[in-house]
């Protein structure tokens, strides 16, 4: 029942898609472009990526409030270093943005699963602290275009096989993810745990290290993202990523990922992050105030949880 949900939301999106791409297209004819749908794909890439580790992190009933400024503090630390040795092997630069990113969400989950401390309270308090370090690292300063190696400004915008890195970067993370969650014990485990946490602990799952490893991958994903968010802006700045925590959420839960967790699946998150990448697109065309866009956001999400809540309750009353 869960999965027939998850693909009816699925298949709205599509349409809701399709219906807006329409009527944009008949106030901008350029938005049918292949640039155009080029450069929505370049603005969710990173997007996906972020939103595939929130997705699981939802899956398990919680939410990683912290992940924007994961992002801030991956960038900064990453692009600092290479001011300080420009050299650096574009692997290892991205070996150091994924392991950092790694042992920041490894302490989201070692105070959720040791602390036993609710998933908003603690990503709301780590969000704070990451910022903070930002700050403390940096001294407030930023870096530059100039200051970066041009072999890492073109990590995320070459496009050797005809498509841009980033994008590439996004296809992989969207193909192992779903990998990981059809066909790896852990990934059904994680289903398993936001269906019904007791039933999976009586079934001799660990819940405690699911929901560790969750918010691992959260982390990891966002430390790589932050490394892909520098190399694409050329910059790296206190506030990189502040306030995009709620893109990541957003994209997950109006793709339908059950905010009550255990459904939702990898395409429904591809799907929401391009509705949100056409919604931001269609609003700079037809020269509306970018700040409707939060408001867009927003509205989604409060639609999407009112749905799965009617069909909770619609579902627990037919199963009485």
């Amino acid at each position: 029942m869960a999965q027939a949900l998850v693909r009816f939301r699925e298949l709205g999106i599509v349409a809701f898609i399709l219906v807006l791409v329409a009527l944009v297209s008949l106030l901008s004819p350029a938005f049918l472009s292949l640039d155009n749908f080029r450069d929505i794909l370049l603005n969710i890439a990173i997007l996906v990526i972020v939103a595939l580790g929130q997705m699981l992190v939802i899956i398990t009933r919680g939410i990683d409030l912290s992940v924007g400024s994961v992002i801030g503090l991956s960038a900064m630390m990453v692009s600092f270093t290479l001011v300080v040795f420009p050299g650096l092997p574009l692997p290892l630069t991205l070996l150091l943005g994924v392991a950092l990113g790694a042992t920041l969400g490894a302490l989201n989950g070692l105070i959720i699963t040791a602390g036993n401390v609710p998933p908003i309270i603690a990503t709301l308090g780590t969000m704070s602290i990451y910022r903070g370090l930002i700050f403390l690292y940096s001294q407030g300063s930023w870096v530059n275009a100039f200051e970066m190696p041009e072999g890492f400004r073109q990590l995320a915008k070459a496009a050797p096989l005809g498509v841009p890195n980033l994008i590439l970067f996004a296809a992989a993370v969207v193909g192992l993810m779903a990998i990981f969650l059809t066909y790896t014990r852990r990934g059904r485990d994680i289903y398993a745990v936001g269906s019904n946490p007791d039933a999976a602990r009586f079934a001799g799952i660990r819940t405690q290290r699911v929901i560790f490893t969750v918010y691992v991958i959260s982390g990891l994903l966002a430390g790589l993202a932050g490394v892909l968010w520098a190399s694409r802006f050329e910059a790296a700045q206190t506030n990189t990523a502040l306030g995009f925590e709620l893109q990541t959420v957003a994209a997950p839960v109006v793709g339908g990922v059950n905010i009550f967790g255990g459904s939702g699946g990898v395409v429904g998150v591809v799907l929401g992050a391009f509705l949100l990448g056409i919604i931001q697109n269609a609003l700079t065309l037809v020269q509306i105030s970018p700040f409707w866009q939060l408001a867009a956001q927003g509205l989604l999400i409060l639609v999407a949880v009112v749905f799965d809540s009617v069909v909770l309750r619609r579902l627990r009353r037919g199963r009485t």
